[in-house]
């Protein structure tokens, strides 16, 4: 009897580990979604312990996690099977009724946007609009074009000159503002244009001209405009999943981005939404949540980036280092509340690995 009693005791034991090795892989899998991207090149995971079989069936505790490795291809992104689903998804039904615009700085407005992956997990989304020194202005991922977001362009001038494109991804709202500022200049990563030439089947994405177009080979060496070089700082981060563009606003110190660090819950992104509306919060929402919170203990957000985020971890690592570099305080995500103040700080905290040199 005491040798059954400890045999299923052992057994017990294994099947719990299996079972979080298994949620384990369940979120990594989901996290790659949420990113938009394939699975990217990994190593060993040194993470929580993986079950394997022996030859006669009997659970044997390991110490790592190997992942499959798969090429990072621009020719090969995966393309969404139906874009004009996905882009109908993006907008809700009254985009004025739940958008909260605000100035965070006076020069930086932003346009903040409920947004849930698969319609459960609350991300939310942001386009933020800077007016330049020279008084042109400058839409970063931009959100849909709404009467509102027409008055705050207005407002700030009306002087629409550059569309940025953060990443390969905060794309889908680029040819409505093209269309309605037609001497605007669009900006964008690589592969993006291709991209979107491929997407027919979504009315809201044109085949538009892109007049910058950020490239590995020669990214330090790209200039934009001299009125929009005079304001930003930017490093094309082309060992981000999502070949982020990272921009630093230099008159009032302000980090913009897209995909590089999220800030959850997003609270402001969904603070007009009346809370019969709001998506219920399920097991994997808030544990993507609780991950990507950069405030409190980083260190599975740490891992997430270096094994999910970094496809290449030496050129991620380098553009770390350029960002931080940067005297910026605050930080504008597409994705989270907005870091007001400790950015910086933030920043740092979250990195440190990258920043340390690892490979």
């Amino acid at each position: 009897m005491i040798r059954l009693t400890s045999r299923i005791q052992y057994l017990n034991v294994n099947a719990s580990r299996l079972f979080q090795h298994q949620q384990q892989q369940r979120f990594f899998r989901l996290s790659r979604a949420f990113r938009h991207t394939p699975t990217h090149d990994f190593n060993v995971i040194h993470l929580q312990p993986r079950i394997a079989t022996s030859s006669i069936k009997r659970p044997k505790l390991t110490t790592s996690l190997t992942l499959p490795a798969q090429k990072h291809n621009l020719s090969t992104q995966p393309e969404t099977s139906n874009s004009a689903e996905m882009s109908s998804k993006l907008i809700p039904s009254d985009p004025d009724h739940v958008m909260v615009i605000r100035n965070v700085t006076p020069n930086i407005a932003t346009f903040s946007v409920p947004f849930s992956r698969f319609g459960k997990v609350k991300i939310g989304g942001r386009g933020t609009l800077v007016k330049l020194t020279s008084g042109g202005l400058a839409i970063f991922s931009p959100v849909a074009l709404t009467k509102a977001t027409q008055a705050k362009v207005m407002e700030m001038g009306g002087d629409v000159r550059y569309i940025v494109a953060l990443d390969y991804e905060h794309h889908i709202f680029i040819s409505e503002w093209k269309k309605e500022y037609p001497s605007a200049k669009i900006i964008g990563p690589e592969g993006l244009p291709e991209k979107r030439a491929k997407q027919t089947d979504d009315p809201k994405i044109n085949d538009d001209e892109f007049a910058v177009v950020f490239k590995k080979e020669n990214k330090r060496e790209i200039k934009i405009d001299p009125d929009f070089d005079a304001d930003f700082d930017y490093e094309y981060v082309d060992g981000h999943a999502n070949l982020e563009i990272v921009f630093f606003y230099k008159p009032e110190q302000v980090l913009i981005q897209a995909d590089l660090l999220f800030n959850l819950p997003p609270t402001e992104q969904y603070s007009k939404v009346p809370e019969s509306e709001l998506p219920a919060d399920g097991a994997v929402g808030k544990l993507f949540a609780c991950v990507q919170n950069p405030r409190g203990d980083t260190k599975w957000l740490q891992r997430f980036n270096w094994y999910l985020l970094a496809k290449n971890r030496e050129s991620f690592n380098d553009s770390m280092a350029q960002i931080a570099k940067w005297d910026f305080h605050t930080m504008i995500p597409c994705h989270g509340d907005v870091l007001e103040g400790d950015g910086k700080e933030v920043f740092m905290k979250v990195f440190d690995w990258h920043l340390q040199g690892h490979k």
